[in-house]
């Protein structure tokens, strides 16, 4: 530490390095990890990772009725949202430690 109690500039980069390596790991992990959301009482079901890339709609065949397209389009909508609100709670619990430790080497954008 420089005096004053600032950290040198030898340490800012490593501890970056460090951070770096930690949101790497962290967004591998979410590209891994399945979340999954449901509409319906569970007849309609949509699955994606973590990092929100769609990997599955599941459709039970309650919910096709050849009269009501619409209500079954609502229901594919709505399962996606949720996984997708599933995907985006995975994300904060996994990045928001990350994004506090940035915020504390004072890095702009975190």
């Amino acid at each position: 530490m420089r005096p004053g109690g600032q950290p040198d500039m030898a340490q800012l980069m490593k501890q970056a390095q460090k951070m770096q390596q930690q949101l790497a790991a962290a967004q591998e992990q979410l590209a891994a990890a399945e979340v999954t959301g449901t509409a319906g009482g569970g007849m309609v079901t949509a699955r994606m990772t973590g990092s929100g890339e769609l990997t599955a709609v599941e459709i039970s065949p309650q919910a096709v009725d050849p009269d009501d397209v619409e209500t079954l389009q609502d229901l594919v909508v709505a399962a996606v949202r949720d996984a997708n609100r599933a995907a985006g709670e995975l994300t904060q619990q996994t990045m928001g430690p990350l994004a506090g430790a940035a915020g504390g080497l004072g890095l702009p954008g975190f």
